[in-house]
């Protein structure tokens, strides 16, 4: 997803979540801050995660763990805007999953900014890598594409 040009549709993501700007979200200049892109992303990740049963916050043994990300911006979306993220597999390893999210402003067709996430899943006690447990495999692999 490094190219520029690039604009993912709505179409292209089997999975969606809404979610609203807020007041605080934008700058000086009118537009959402960088920042909460990334936050965005990491909630829709973490809905879809909870949602499906494979995430329990407190407990969960085997935990992922954000390694790198990235955010491409295309064009502004502000405040009062309604934000929905559009989220897929694009890599399925076997401690890592790549997920890539397209950020669509309002009724737009068209990604206003799109994105990656690289999670490595590692024991919640050690920090070291294991294998994605086999229960979230298989709802990560409903994202794939």
């Amino acid at each position: 997803m490094s190219n520029k040009t690039y604009r993912p549709r709505r179409e292209d993501f089997p999975r969606f979540y809404t979610l609203g700007t807020r007041w605080g979200d934008h700058d000086s200049y009118g537009h959402v801050q960088n920042i909460v892109y990334y936050s965005f992303f990491d909630s829709a990740i973490s809905h879809f995660l909870v949602e499906q049963g494979t995430l329990d916050i407190e407990s969960s043994p085997v935990i992922g763990l954000i390694v790198e990300s990235s955010c491409t911006f295309v064009s502004p979306i502000t405040f009062p805007d309604r934000v929905t993220v559009g989220l897929r597999i694009a890599h399925l390893g076997n401690s890592s999953a790549r997920y890539e999210l397209g950020i669509f402003r309002n009724d737009q067709s068209e990604a206003s900014a799109l994105g990656y996430v690289v999670y490595v899943y590692v024991d919640r006690a050690s920090n070291i890598p294991v294998a994605i447990p086999q229960a979230v495999r298989e709802q990560l692999r409903t994202l794939t594409d």
